[in-house]
């Protein structure tokens, strides 16, 4: 089995770590710059790094920001917000980015998730889906999770998965910044569903809800902010943790 990954996630707006709950009431949690080397030093498998008002503001991701992070860390790294074309993900790798994430832009222009594997192979192509339930369905928002479709989660992932995205990163609108544990019913469907790896994220608070999502979940990955920003715990006891109930982690 793949050892299992902890990413944590730096939520960029106006160049500074926030984290909200719910995708709003946003407050400062540090330098992302800062954050993302003592990250790397701790031992987290990857990092994610979402400007997290991009798409609203029409403005592409900070490269520059992005050149920063990349050069102060060793593990790889997938960035997000913005990127609306081919010629968007070639300056963001260019700029030490591993791999792309790619939301709003991929459900307005689905055909960019097939161009972007095309060119740069499927391997470097995260979809995030931000989903919340709605009448007992789960719909995709678009925006920051600010403009709701009527496109529902588990059809869109079916289709990103056949354009071509590598690996899926759902958000659950629902559990995000409540630290009550991660949607792990959906995911398990999202798992079930389709064969590319799934990345949980929303609702971390404690490190048994690390455990339950690999295990009730079968997320392949799990991506928290606030309880790592905040110190609330750290990444080396949350995958000694994980190795204690015989989940594979790297250490």
């Amino acid at each position: 089995m793949l050892a299992k990954r902890i990413i944590p996630c730096l939520d960029i707006k106006d160049g500074r770590t926030v984290k909200g709950v719910n995708f709003v009431d946003l407050r400062d949690a540090g330098d992302p710059v800062e954050l993302a080397e003592i990250y790397s030093r701790e031992g987290a498998d990857e990092l994610v790094f979402l400007d997290i008002s991009a798409t609203e503001q029409k403005r592409k991701t900070l490269a520059e920001l992005v050149y920063r992070v990349a050069e102060k860390v060793n593990i790889p790294f997938t960035v997000g917000g913005g990127i609306g074309a081919v010629e968007d993900v070639d300056i963001l790798l260019k700029n030490g980015a591993d791999k792309v994430s790619i939301n709003s832009s991929a459900v307005k222009n689905p055909q960019l998730i097939n161009d972007l594997a095309a060119k740069f192979g499927s391997q470097c192509i995260v979809v995030a889906i931000d989903a919340k339930q709605i009448n007992g369905k789960w719909i995709v928002h678009l925006v920051g999770g600010k403009v709701p479709t009527e496109i529902e989660l588990f059809a869109w992932a079916k289709e990103v998965e056949e354009r071509g995205a590598g690996e899926i990163l759902f958000t659950s609108m629902d559990h995000d910044g409540t630290k009550n544990g991660f949607a792990n019913e959906a995911l398990g469907h999202l798992s079930d569903l389709v064969n590319i790896p799934i990345i949980a994220s929303g609702g971390a608070g404690n490190i048994q809800h690390f455990v339950d999502t690999f295990v009730e979940g079968k997320a392949d990955a799990a991506l928290a902010a606030s309880v790592f920003h905040f110190k609330e715990m750290a990444i080396g006891d949350v995958k000694q943790a994980l190795r204690k109930e015989n989940i594979p982690v790297r250490l």
